[in-house]
């Protein structure tokens, strides 16, 4: 663990910053585990062990969520991820990370300004024919105004905060280095990937910020519903529209799910919350695209009990055969038929070692938990659950797609159970499940997948020769390799790089006592206090050489 190794001294008083912070919320003991402190004792920050009695007291969940929002945007949003990975934390920790606020503070206009009128290619007041400087919400990553165009439509302006880039940045190449050390030196977190989170966490962050991806997602539902009246998606005006500025219509409706406010408004709630399962359901088992966040800020609702949805910069995406995976888990939930469940799961546990014996008598106890349930009796947030708590017993990880849309349908049952208390999910599900395992075995899907088989196979018969013919070639010439993947063999690599060095600078230094004894006893060369001077350098340079050397071994004694 050489935190010296970090290429970017630049972020040392964002790493001090963060160090507190976790000192602050009881955290000290994870500094420690991962190397901060030596770290930043060495460049000589000095961190103050003391935490608040008062917060120390505080759950461990609670002190986690409060940490992250003292630590800025970033670290918020990757708290809202981790929300979302039911397969990692208990349920107290995911309510509590639940909790992550997206309203901040919002950013002076004045300090918006010179990024909105680049992006515009002018002052606001003149590119629009009216433009409110007064946001009407600011999150972690953009700010909204509301404006209206020559024609007189009116229009919502997302504006990234400025100066988020580089801050977003720094963070991300500390949570790199955080993951690595974590995976590295704690054996128990290996299985969870933490490297891999941060990368799909970098990823995700930079599509969030990159408000031309949004404007495309946004064009991308707008052509999946098309055709359907009820479903609002509002408008991209593409021509203002840049990296840092997105200018769409302004959908107004009701934000909320008071019964009494909708129905005072001529709506249904009962109507409404049937529609809004529908749109997300089509989005996941049909489309493949979905909305990850429909939460009641972000599903407005419109006059004939019509839903509208803003902010799509979170969205999810699942592959043809991830759906088909989903279809087949719920298909053999329904049918009670254990095999089935166990070959989906087994799909997404990837190459992890895993306990057949185990996992199929867990699945035969969740088959049985549900045995004698009707189906609206059935809660997908408990189905979920149990089916993530079974994942986690069985030390399997849930693939990142999946998290995302599991987060997605516990948000909407609650989203319709508050809008209608006897909203039943699996109500709605069930068409779709049906309507996709139809068209499994129509005969053109039939063909499809025949041909995609034929071309595999073909593909990999004709290469078959060529591989074989490789691989005897590499035998004869004794040139056969074997990967290993042998963990902490990076960190070994390092020790001994370091044991080398000492040794190298360790034969200089003998090399160099022993050169300038026999410069001391040959006369004539130039002198220095009636020594030779030649002979007087090699011991200084020696003893700095020996000074390095003692103390390199008294610090790694240390570790």
């Amino acid at each position: 663990m050489l935190w010296e190794t970090f290429s970017f001294m630049r972020d040392l008083p964002r790493i001090h910053d963060i160090a507190t912070v976790m000192i602050r919320y009881g955290w000290g003991d994870l500094v420690r585990l991962l190397g901060m402190a030596r770290f930043l004792e060495r460049t000589g920050r000095i961190l103050h062990w003391q935490s608040n009695d008062e917060i120390a007291r505080l759950p461990a969940a609670v002190r986690a969520r409060r940490a992250l929002e003292d630590l800025g945007p970033t670290f918020i949003k990757l708290g809202q991820i981790l929300a979302t990975r039911v397969d990692m934390f208990p349920v107290e920790w995911i309510e509590e990370l639940e909790k992550l606020h997206r309203e901040v503070p919002p950013v002076p206009f004045e300090q918006v300004r010179a990024d909105l009128e680049t992006a515009l290619g002018g002052a606001p007041e003149a590119v629009f024919a009216q433009f409110d400087p007064t946001p009407i919400a600011a999150a972690s990553i953009a700010q909204v105004y509301r404006a209206a165009l020559a024609d007189g439509s009116q229009v919502v302006v997302k504006v990234r905060r400025p100066g988020i880039e580089d801050k977003i940045a720094a963070d991300l190449r500390i949570l790199e280095h955080l993951a690595r050390l974590a995976e590295s030196e704690v054996p128990e977190l290996r299985r969870y990937q933490p490297q891999r989170i941060i990368s799909e966490f970098r990823r995700s962050l930079k599509r969030e910020l990159d408000l031309v991806r949004e404007a495309r997602n946004i064009e991308l539902f707008a052509r999946h519903f098309r055709d359907d009246a009820t479903v609002a998606i509002p408008r991209v005006y593409r021509q203002y529209t840049t990296a840092r500025v997105l200018v769409m219509e302004e959908i107004t409706g009701i934000a909320g799910v008071d019964s009494e406010q909708l129905q005072a408004q001529g709506l249904d709630p009962v109507v409404l919350g049937a529609r809004g399962a529908d749109t997300v359901l089509k989005m996941v088992l049909i489309d493949g695209y979905f909305h990850a966040d429909p939460h009641p800020g972000n599903v407005l609702f419109l006059p004939g009990n019509r839903i509208g949805m803003i902010d799509f910069g979170m969205v999810g995406r699942l592959t043809d055969a991830r759906r088909e995976q989903i279809v087949d888990l719920l298909h053999a939930l329904a049918r009670k038929e254990e095999e089935g469940m166990m070959q989906v799961l087994l799909d997404w546990a990837g190459e992890g070692e895993i306990d057949q014996s185990r996992l199929g008598h867990d699945l035969s106890d969740l088959v049985y938990t549900y045995d004698d349930l009707q189906l609206q009796e059935v809660r997908v947030a408990d189905l979920l659950a149990d089916i993530t708590a079974l994942l986690r017993e069985n030390n399997l990880v849930l693939p990142a797609d999946l998290t995302l849309l599991f987060k997605a349908l516990i948000t909407l049952e609650g989203l319709g159970q508050q809008l209608n208390p006897a909203f039943h999910m699996l109500d709605h599900m069930t068409p779709f499940v049906e309507r996709v395992v139809r068209e499994r075995y129509q005969p053109a899907a039939l063909v499809k997948r025949g041909r995609r088989g034929l071309q595999e196979m073909g593909a990999l018969l004709a290469g078959l020769p060529r591989d074989l013919a490789r691989l005897m070639r590499e035998m004869r010439r004794g040139r056969m390799r074997i990967d290993l993947d042998l963990k902490r063999l990076d960190h070994f690599g390092q020790q001994l790089d370091r044991s080398s060095n000492r040794l190298t600078m360790g034969i200089l230094t003998a090399s160099l006592v022993i050169g300038s004894s026999i410069i001391m006893t040959v006369k004539g060369g130039p002198e220095l206090l009636g020594l030779p001077l030649f002979g007087l350098l090699g011991f200084l340079v020696a003893f700095f050489n020996s000074v390095w050397i003692i103390f390199s071994i008294w610090r790694s004694g240390k570790h």
